[in-house]
């Protein structure tokens, strides 16, 4: 068995973003949560609030020689759109911001090139505000939300 590497991603609501990366081959778990704001232990009511500066990511662990972390920025940006500064879709704050929350500088330098060559690709009228920022503490979002689409038995959150 390898060593499991981390990954933690802000595409908007969690649900959503937590159904994608669930079923890749080598994503060995998901959790769906809070990062990069100032308070400690949010809940999802304070989260909401847009006062905490925490957005709503999720956290995949992964096997590295079953998928590689190239694929999961890949699969990142082809499940939200980049270009919206705090929204994704009817979501508006900071919550829902486009965010790679790296833990490691190899991590860091593959996501500002997928950003950069996304953003130089042209597929995107206005230009990638994904924001590219150290991994700080993970807090794990209540039971209810985690696997919550699974649980009700839909594959995406289509309004």
């Amino acid at each position: 068995m390898s060593q499991l590497e981390k990954a933690t991603f802000g595409a908007g609501c969690f649900w959503g973003v937590e159904e994608a990366f669930r079923v890749i081959p080598g994503v060995t778990h998901t959790a769906v949560g809070y990062m990069g704001g100032l308070t400690s232990s949010p809940t999802y009511q304070e989260v909401c609030t847009d006062q905490t500066g925490h957005a709503e990511v999720l956290e995949v662990k992964f096997d590295p020689n079953v998928v590689s972390y190239e694929t999961l920025l890949q699969v990142f940006w082809e499940n939200h759109n980049p270009t919206t500064l705090n929204r994704q879709g009817p979501d508006v704050g900071s919550q829902y911001r486009s965010a790679i929350f790296y833990h490691s500088e190899q991590q860091k330098e593959w996501a500002e090139v997928s950003k950069a060559e996304l953003d130089a690709s042209g597929k995107w009228k206005n230009p990638v505000v994904t924001e590219i920022t150290p991994a700080t503490a993970f807090y794990r979002a209540e039971e209810y939300h985690q696997r919550y689409l699974q649980k009700r038995g839909l594959g995406s959150c289509r309004l």
